[in-house]
């Protein structure tokens, strides 16, 4: 009986609005914004008014607010507190006081109508107060289940009803995990090209969120009414895993009845009124607003104008780091300008070069049809340079939103004359098409044929036409496409799968299997069968087959066809293919990353099998290899891998292949990839090479090089070389070396040319003084995550990286005698170059966490700024006839930093805060639970007045050591510093001199060289005397022989190097190194001399090297101190192959006096060698070595083995 007097009053609970009544409620929405440890920083936002609801129908009501109050929080809980803000407050206020009409029946909200004028941001906050009058009831169930729309889209609902028993109220309790949304209010973009990683996901998560509702209903037979309505939700985000620290936002929201007024007749209907949807949260002006800015975009075209004029000024020479906030603006202008405004300020700014190039740059970040609209004018006009024309549209269309109407918009340049008036120009419009059209499926599905149709086009009429260079390009773009629809096409050109082959170069059947590689994330079924297929017909090219293995593996293929493959690599005979697959999967198996999870364990089983038979196949055959590293607790890793493809007819890779990858935060990202294909190179080395015996002797490199004299035969159209690069798995720009551009380069440059040729021109040029600038402001990373809080307002994860590159070079160069006839003029000429400059660049990463509207933004914001700069001032001269060169820098006089990394933190700005805080001024002592340090080191240099510096700040809160996420928080600078440094003298220049050319030796320096050569015979002597090998003693003599031999022969002076300090009238200081080489038989002797140049300046030190080739023996002696007497050391290594041993490696390190530091470094690093021993695998045993002596020696034991002693002084 209980249980139906029960559902009895639920069924009286289920809400109604009486439509001649007159609803008044109390409203207050608060969000806050910060860690979840404690004394940290928050931001928040409060919102409270009064809400009248009456009726205008039965199920049509009017909902009117009135008494707004906004109020923001930035500081800390506890010590801060909500302060108004008059000016939000009234923007905010003007809008919600306009009549606002909603649908309502049984306890759900339908169509919300508003003034057209209304925007999209206080709709949703009338979404955020109706929600709380949003409830279904079941009449039948205290428990239960259901899928609902509601302001965070179409999620899965969980509630829960009671009854209290004193007042008879129901207490229904919902619970949205926001997580599990059929169709949810969320707009995610910039991560299309990062592939989503199911098995990371699994081990963290970097978002979570959920709401819970509590409504209070008080039944009556007119139905229910609320009188209490509160919400609280709860996200907790991370860059890395929310399981290691993670930032927090917490919205609450309550309706409170305060009275019910009989209404009378109906309200009257308000006027024109808009239909503005349902109760789901819209995106509207929110992603326009820039969430690290938040700036008017009165007279936009004014402030761009004034901002690019700003910035050419201020980088015209090196980078000003300080300026990149300006960039920042400029774009987020430019994205409220019209089309209108885009052309008129390119013919203002379109005469200066500088004003140009930074337009063109920042306007792609536009993203919409205005740019796409512009940039066709441009094109068609023809008044951009085809390297212009190829930067912007390649940023364009990377950058655009991926939108149907801008994708068929987009077409249009596959068909513009201008995109084929330059190579280069033409490949870059195609591929940056296909790297639209990826994107743009990434968030369709199915994607429609319609977007990839111009590039199967251009697929089929090359093919058609035999044409290589279109068939390998449109191939290509299909790779950046990934379009499942492209898989018919592409089999056209592979045979063996093709249903009418065709014969086709290697180069073009390569690139038809590498356009399957992104075709495998969303068709990976089509991928494996067609793979497969080419792997097991042994009668196509070896290198068709190893690609195909190779993208097999990027669809992570499942157990049952890793042990397929395997099966079929027993009978292999190829063993290229062999031992390509075979390295393949053993890179594989030892993956760490979770995207390889599953086919780790596959290809273990598989490795197992195969090991017997390939695992001792050398490195002359095709190679896989991979490293990689992931750690769970920031749910970030990386990998590198590199694919080296042979043939059995060359001893020259077929191609090569280098890629590296980043994962975080359950994604992959391939941010680089290189490839070289050698097809020309290739064709030379074809079959035997005579003289090529594979020891990599002499001879053998005098055999390659008689080969490479033969590539004239080579025909002129067919690529020596061809290269590729990819960047974020979009392959950009490919170009080939053919014979060619290699002979326009050789007659550029070969002593014979003349008066019409470039070189000679540049050299005129740069005779007169030449100045070259260029910078390049880039958005590299774009990327927000936005959905709806319960309050109707915007949550933003944003990430953004910007870089700011600049060159600056200027150069004049001056001849002696000048040139008159041709280049080998210049072998006689004393040339001298001024040139200063500046190289560097600038990165600034923010991120972006809270909510983001036109109106106001209160979030977190972490700002990271990166400076490289290194600036230039060099005098030269060279004498090419003499082999004499000279630099000159100017002295150090004033800081130059040459690189930094510096975490901003901006408490100046009125509404900024740091999250960990300050001390207070009167304290001394810095809090325990704040980690603060500083640290500079410098090596000074006062020889030459200068002073290289390392500094480093940190402050961090006492929760860095046990979450990664608070590793990023607080405060951190880093700097590598250039500073001046008292000199021992005045120094007004650094000068190098190196001098390559022959001259007698001086006195001195002969009658040094000779004492050098005895020293070292006899420390050899010494060294040879303790050896317990009588192998070695017996070649002994006719070693020494040899060396005694060499010390009667006269050394030759190969080059000095000079680094001075030069003080005016005084005599230079600095250093100064001479090498020499002595000749004999059967010897390599040579010699380094270091000497100090300085008044009174006595330091040397001496090193005699000699390299026995007849017995694969090389000793070195060093002495250095006082005139090279303070201190020795001497090394032998030899290599020994005895018929009777194993062969082995044996090396030797002795000293008889060494510096008390080097002492001191070596018993530091004697306490980590028994640990470190035993990590490797190494066992200690005690004996009476050598005091002054380290000896080690390679032995091979095995096949796959060696055994390795070192032994050390007194261990």
């Amino acid at each position: 009986m209980r249980g139906f007097v029960f559902f009895c009053l639920v069924a009286l609970a289920e809400p109604r609005l009486n439509p001649q009544k007159a609803y008044e409620y109390k409203y207050e929405g608060r969000v806050n914004i910060g860690r979840v440890m404690p004394n940290l920083a928050e931001s928040g936002v409060r919102m409270t008014c009064k809400v009248k609801i009456s009726g205008l129908t039965a199920q049509t009501f009017l909902l009117q607010a009135s008494e707004f109050t906004f109020e923001e929080f930035n500081g800390f809980a506890g010590r801060n507190a909500f302060t108004p803000s008059p000016k939000i407050t009234e923007r905010m206020a003007a809008e919600l006081g306009k009549p606002f009409v909603f649908d309502y029946s049984k306890g759900q909200v339908g169509d919300i109508q508003a003034p057209a004028e209304v925007s999209e941001t206080i709709v949703n906050i009338v979404r955020g107060i109706l929600g709380l009058i949003h409830v279904t009831i079941k009449t039948t169930q205290r428990v239960y289940q259901l899928e609902e729309a509601g302001i965070h889209g179409t999620c899965q609902s969980n509630y829960a009803v009671k009854e209290d028993t004193n007042s008879k109220d129901i207490t229904i309790t919902q619970v949205v995990d926001i997580s599990n949304c059929r169709e949810k209010a969320l707009f995610d973009s910039g991560m299309a090209l990062a592939v989503p990683d199911k098995i990371s996901q699994e081990r963290g998560e970097s978002v979570i969120s959920t709401v819970k509702y509590i409504y209070t209903v008080k039944p009556s037979p007119e139905g229910g009414v609320i009188t209490r309505a509160t919400a609280l939700e709860r996200q907790y985000f991370s860059p890395f895993n929310v399981k290691g620290g993670s930032s927090k936002m917490q919205a609450m929201k309550e309706l409170v009845l305060l009275g019910v007024a009989e209404a009378g007749a109906s309200a009257a209907p308000p006027g024109s009124m808009a239909n503005r949807g349902s109760l789901v949260f819209k995106f509207g002006s929110t992603l326009a607003t820039m969430p690290t800015l938040m700036k008017k975009t009165d007279n936009p075209t004014t402030k761009i104008v004034e901002l690019i004029q700003r910035l050419a000024q201020a980088n015209i020479y090196q980078i000003d780091s300080a300026t990149t906030e300006d960039i920042s603006e400029a774009i987020h202008l430019l994205r409220a300008i019209t089309y209108e405004d885009l052309e008129a300020m390119w013919t203002q700014l379109a005469e200066n070069a500088e004003h140009r190039r930074w337009f063109l740059d920042m306007s792609v970040e536009v993203g919409d049809a205005r740019i796409l609209k512009f940039l066709e004018a441009r094109f068609k006009a023809g008044d951009l340079s085809a390297n212009e024309a190829g930067q912007t549209l390649l940023l364009t269309l990377n950058h655009l939103a991926p939108e149907a109407q801008l994708v068929e918009m987009a077409k249009e340049f596959l068909t513009i004359p201008f995109s084929k008036s330059h190579p280069i120009l033409w490949n870059t419009v195609v591929l940056a098409y296909g790297s639209l059209v990826y994107r743009h499926c990434a968030q369709i599905k199915p994607c429609p044929v319609t977007a990839v149709q111009p590039l199967l086009d251009m697929a089929s009429d090359a093919l058609t036409r035999g044409s290589e260079e279109d068939m390998v390009r449109s191939l290509k773009a299909l790779g950046n496409a990934g379009h499942p629809a492209s898989v018919k096409t592409i089999m056209r050109f592979l045979p063996g799968v093709a249903a009418t082959p065709v014969e086709l170069p290697a180069r073009v059947q390569s690139a038809a299997v590498q356009s399957m590689r992104l075709l495998a994330v969303h068709d990976p079924h089509s991928v494996q069968d067609i793979t497969m297929s080419l792997f097991v017909q042994r009668d196509l090219p070896t290198e068709l087959r190893m690609l195909a293995i190779m993208i097999l593996f990027e669809t992570k293929p499942p157990l049952a066809l890793v042990l397929t493959v395997t099966h079929h690599l027993m009978d292999e005979t190829d063993l290229h293919v062999a031992s390509f697959a075979y390295s393949l999967m053993q890179a594989f198996a030892k993956s760490k990353s979770p995207e390889n999870h599953i086919l780790s364990t596959a290809c273990n089983v598989g490795v197992k099998m195969l090991a017997p038979k390939f695992g001792r196949l050398s490195y002359r055959y095709s190679k896989a290899m991979r490293l990689d590293w992931f750690n769970d607790d920031f749910l970030i890793g990386t990998a590198m891998e590199v694919f080296m493809l042979r043939s059995a007819t060359s001893i020259f890779p077929t191609e090569i292949l280098m890629r590296g990858k980043y994962h975080f935060i359950g994604r992959v990202l391939q941010i680089l990839e290189l490839g070289v294909r050698a097809d020309g190179i290739k064709e030379l080395f074809d079959g035997d090479i005579p003289g090529f015996k594979g020891d990599l002797s002499y001879g053998d490199f005098q055999a390659l090089f008689s080969v490479l004299q033969k590539w004239e035969t080579l025909p002129k159209d067919k690529p020596l070389l061809s290269i590729h690069t990819k960047a974020f798995g979009q392959e950009w720009f490919y170009g080939d070396l053919t014979r060619e551009v290699v002979d326009n380069i050789r007659q550029a440059f070969s002593a014979t040319a003349g008066k019409d040729t470039p070189v000679w021109e540049m050299i005129q040029a740069l005779q007169k003084g030449r100045s070259w600038h260029w910078t390049k402001p880039f958005l590299t990373i774009e990327t927000r995550y936005i959905q709806a809080t319960t309050l109707g307002l915007p949550l933003e994860i944003g990430k953004y990286y910007l870089s700011v590159t600049g060159i600056t070079f200027n150069a004049k160069v001056g001849l002696n005698p000048p040139l008159t006839e041709n280049l080998a003029q210049l072998l006689n000429s004393v040339v001298s170059v001024e040139t200063d400059g500046f190289v560097g660049v600038t990165k600034d990463i923010n991120l972006f966490y809270g909510i983001n509207t036109e109106m106001f933004q209160s979030g977190l914001e972490l700002k990271s700024k990166t400076v490289n700069a290194i600036p230039w001032n060099i005098v030269a001269k060279m004498d090419f006839k003499q082999k004499k060169f000279e630099m000159e820098f100017p002295a150090c006089t004033k800081e130059t930093k040459l690189a930094s990394v510096k975490n901003i933190e901006e408490p100046s700005l009125a509404k900024s805060t740091p999250i960990i805080p300050d001390p207070p001024a009167n304290v001394e002592q810095i809090p325990e639970d704040i980690y603060h340090k500083r640290n500079r080191m410098c090596s000074e240099n006062h020889l030459y007045g200068l002073a290289l510096c390392v500094e480093a700040e940190v402050k961090r809160c006492h929760f860095f050591e046990e979450y990664p996420l608070y590793y990023f928080m607080g405060y951190t600078h880093f700097a590598f510093k250039l500073l001046p440094v008292n000199p021992i003298n005045p120094v007004e220049k650094i000068r190098i001199e190196i001098d390559a050319g022959s001259s007698p030796l001086p006195a001195s320096v002969r009658q040094l060289l000779n004492s050098l050569r005895v020293l070292s015979r006899e420390a050899s002597r010494q060294m040879s005397s303790t050896s317990d090998s009588s192998s070695s003693s017996r070649s002994h003599r006719p070693r020494r022989h040899a060396m005694a031999e060499g010390s009667n022969a006269a050394p030759e002076a190969l080059f000095s190097f000079k680094v001075l300090a030069i003080s005016g009238n005084a005599k230079p200081g600095g250093y100064e190194a001479a090498f020499y080489y002595t000749p004999a038989a059967e010897m390599e002797s040579t010699q380094l001399i270091v000497s100090q140049v300085g008044e009174e300046a006595n330091w040397k030190m001496c090193t005699d090297a000699n390299i026995d080739m007849a017995h694969a023996e090389t000793k070195v002696h060093t002495r250095w101190g006082a005139e090279c007497q303070s201190y020795e050391m001497s090394m032998k290594a030899a290599i020994a192959h005895l018929p009777s041993s194993r062969p082995a490696l044996k090396a030797k390190l002795s000293w008889t006096k060494i510096p008390q530091y080097m002492i001191k470094w070596g018993n530091s690093v004697d306490e980590y060698i028994p640990g470190v021993a035993f990590l490797f695998g190494f066992y200690q045993k005690h004996a009476h070595n050598a005091k002054n002596e380290i000896s080690t020696s390679v032995t091979v034991s095995s096949a796959d083995g060696i055994d390795v002693n070192i032994q050390l002084p007194w261990v």
